[in-house]
């Protein structure tokens, strides 16, 4: 992980600038990819969101459409009209699941790939190289082709927990002044800690 001015090169939302003023993406806060990456295929077919804070590996793929596979041919001709005109008029050559949808605090590890259609719930690790082919939960820990849970960070009660306290919401002089506790390993102090606070005091 870089340090300093050289991470600002690498934020999501100066990294992707031209894309999400041409499709409408929504890119959180301090969200931020390896160099190059996230490489997203076919930006036009659907709509890209990725919460806050959240950490993309190398050479991880966001697909967001597809050549179709129900047709006789899976080439793109239409894509390609300028060369071959007599496509212009035909069905479109390509298909989508859906927007991909990624939640707030996501670790996606590198070369994973995440397939249109997909939810992925704030917390959640994608490990490296898996395909996601389907929504994954808050704060599960994904791996394999086709990703299925391994296991989850914490127990279904903690999850709720934090879904709740939702701390990417706090404003940043709150987020340094409570560093200590975020980055340790002591959950349940650092959610019995900040919990109770009323909520005009963190959103």
């Amino acid at each position: 992980m870089p340090h300093g001015k050289k991470v600002f090169s690498l934020l999501l939302r100066h990294a992707l600038a031209y894309e999400i003023a041409e499709w409408d993406w929504v890119i959180g806060e301090h969200s931020y990819g390896a160099k190059g990456s996230p490489i997203v295929i076919e930006a036009n077919y659907a709509r890209l969101e990725i919460g806050k804070y959240c950490s993309i590996a190398r050479e991880v793929l966001i697909i967001l459409g597809n050549h179709r596979a129900d047709t006789v041919s899976t080439y793109p001709f239409k894509d390609l009209q300028h060369f071959w005109p007599e496509a212009a008029e035909a069905a479109d050559d390509h298909s989508t699941k859906g927007d991909v949808i990624i939640g707030h605090d996501v670790w996606i590890g590198a070369r994973a790939n995440i397939l249109s259609g997909v939810t992925i719930g704030s917390g959640a690790i994608i490990a490296t190289a898996a395909t996601v082919t389907k929504d994954v939960p808050p704060y599960a820990i994904v791996g394999g082709n086709p990703a299925r849970v391994i296991k989850y960070r914490f127990s279904e009660k903690i999850i709720e927990r934090l879904l709740a306290l939702a701390w990417w919401d706090w404003p940043e002089d709150m987020i340094r002044e409570r560093m200590p506790l975020l980055m340790n390993d002591d959950v349940e102090g650092f959610l019995q800690a900040f919990e109770t606070t009323a909520p005009s005091e963190h959103h």
